[in-house]
């Protein structure tokens, strides 16, 4: 396919979620992709930025909820405010992505569509745009929807996996392997994890698709039927907003690896060669601060005796002093304090759970 005739593309970041892992930074109403973490710009302004090239920004939707909407649209001051679209309530990923491929069939029905998360930290911009061209490429010529896999580092059991089978010829894509997917494996016990990483062809599901509306179209009409008129009625839709309140809360709650994934007919696969980071909790946090020479990381001015491998976060520019302590997770809000066992840090959700509603 030539340049000149390649399918317009279009983004969906899905900008949701829940805000626990973070407390007290986080709230229900300001999750971790809406928090400034990693410097002077949250994870869904990167997330953006990371597109800045490949998708005109006018192309690109941001899926949010309606706890969310009004800090996405404060943050978000580049994109169109058509281009926000709060979902009426909680459905998974499955409805939420059939809204925003109605969204884009009533703009475009050849286009090309990018879906990506919005709270993944990826900094080589450049390797970043060279795997989603590829990935693009490869939707667009062979007719298949792509998935974008990242390499294990460890056995880690909180994820999806992608089984790798052979390698597929698809033309126009010559500077990275494209592969067949065998099939989606749901998160593993640790045992079998650590099977997976012995063999060799399995990949992290970080939850980046890629495909042309046709093939994404097709492939909800033959599995996942109710989906396809769904967005059938939002592209001959006169109201958009009106059609979503109306319909979107009697679809399936189902997400898009069981709805559609597993199922669809072809699926491709191309791993991810740029940096990746889900930024999961506290400690994943940690090792992007400063540290000192006992392993105390922090974003603040700290002061320390006998301390040692603590995370220390100060939201309001505050001056820690650690005595005496070890593995410790220290964050401080304008509202709350946090001192967790470093070793927890996965535990924090279900400490918010128990806090007072005004805290959530």
């Amino acid at each position: 396919m030539s340049k000149s005739a390649r399918p317009k593309r279009y983004a969906l970041i899905l900008a949701g979620g829940s805000g626990q892992r973070f407390w007290p930074i986080s709230r229900d109403a300001q999750p971790k992709q809406l928090l400034k973490l990693f410097g002077d710009k949250t994870l869904l302004e990167l997330t953006i930025e990371r597109l800045e090239g490949i998708v005109p920004k006018e192309n690109i939707l941001i899926l949010t909820n309606k706890q969310q909407e009004a800090t996405v649209r404060t943050i978000v001051k580049s994109l169109p405010a058509e281009n926000i679209v709060a979902e009426p309530e909680k459905r998974d990923t499955a409805p939420a992505i059939a809204l925003a491929v109605g969204w884009v069939v009533a703009r475009d029905p050849m286009a090309t569509m990018i879906v990506l998360p919005a709270d993944h930290l990826i900094e080589n911009k450049a390797e970043f745009q060279r795997v989603l061209n590829n990935a693009s490429q490869a939707a667009e010529n062979s007719g298949n929807l792509v998935t974008v896999g990242i390499k294990p580092t460890w056995p880690c059991p909180s994820y999806g996996y992608v089984e790798r089978g052979r390698k597929a010829s698809i033309g126009g894509v010559d500077d990275q392997p494209v592969w067949e997917v065998a099939r989606f494996r749901e998160k593993p016990n640790p045992d079998l994890a650590e099977h997976f990483i012995a063999q060799g062809n399995f990949l992290w599901n970080a939850g980046m698709f890629i495909w042309t509306i046709p093939a994404i179209f097709s492939e909800l009409s033959r599995h996942c039927p109710v989906l396809a008129d769904f967005v059938s009625e939002l592209r001959g839709s006169k109201d958009f907003a009106a059609t979503v309140a109306k319909q979107f809360g009697k679809l399936p709650k189902l997400s898009i690896d069981y709805a559609l994934m597993e199922k669809a007919t072809r699926v491709l696969n191309i791993e991810a060669t740029f940096d990746w980071d889900d930024v999961g909790n506290w400690t994943s946090v940690g090792r992007y601060l400063k540290c000192d020479d006992d392993g105390n990381q922090h974003n603040c001015a700290l002061s320390q005796q006998e301390a040692s491998n603590n995370i220390v976060f100060a939201q309001t520019g505050q001056h820690v002093a650690l005595l005496g302590v070890q593995d410790l997770i220290v964050v401080a809000s304008k509202d709350g304090l946090l001192v967790a066992d470093r070793a927890r840090a996965e535990n924090i959700k279900k400490l918010v759970d128990g806090l007072p509603q005004e805290l959530r």
